[in-house]
């Protein structure tokens, strides 16, 4: 199945939206599933450590339709995806907050990489579109700790393993939207 919404074509399977912070990821994929015309399900990751995430989280939750269903899956996402009804549209957002999460719980990254591994599979083995939304960190300078280092290289191998299997990739910055190539694609 392939939908066109706007001039965005959504094909079944997976979609990762990269980007950077406050580039137009979540807008993006909000849009797009406001413009869906069917079901959607949104599986967000993020929790509040603080109150500034909170008021974060509750600026998302207001942005969202009432009719689209929620689920709030800080840790198991794939469990999560596991239990949307096969003919909604899913939008995971984002990969970013989950693998800090799965970082902080004390998860090793071979467990975390894994767990994108089997993320990504529940994805695409789905019968209608998915959209995940995850950060690119990697674009700035190299973090003055090692916590921030293992974060930012972990984030890289997790997004590059979703988007291994994705059907397409979309690259937002500021508010303008690049299709990407896989490397192989183009060596």
């Amino acid at each position: 199945m392939t939908d066109h919404i706007g001039k965005i074509l959504i094909p079944s399977g997976l979609t990762l939206i990269t980007g950077g912070a406050r580039s137009g990821k979540s807008s993006l994929a909000l849009r797009i599933g406001q413009n869906w015309g069917q079901q959607v399900h949104f599986i967000a990751t993020a929790s509040a450590g603080d109150d500034d995430m909170a008021r974060r989280i509750e600026n998302h939750k207001s942005e969202r339709p009432d009719d689209w269903e929620t689920t709030e899956a800080p840790l198991e996402v794939a469990s999560a995806v596991a239990e949307v009804p096969p003919n909604s549209l899913l939008i995971l957002d984002c990969l970013t907050m989950w693998t800090a999460n799965m970082l902080l719980s004390g998860a090793e990254t071979g467990r975390i990489e894994d767990e994108a591994l089997r993320l990504s599979s529940e994805i695409v083995e789905r019968e209608s579109p998915s959209i995940v939304v995850t950060n690119e960190v990697g674009l700035g300078i190299v973090p003055d700790n090692e916590l921030s280092r293992q974060y930012r290289d972990l984030l890289g191998r997790v997004n590059q393993s979703v988007a291994h299997n994705a059907a397409q990739t979309l690259f937002a910055c500021s508010g303008k939207v690049l299709r990407l190539e896989n490397i192989e694609d183009v060596l």
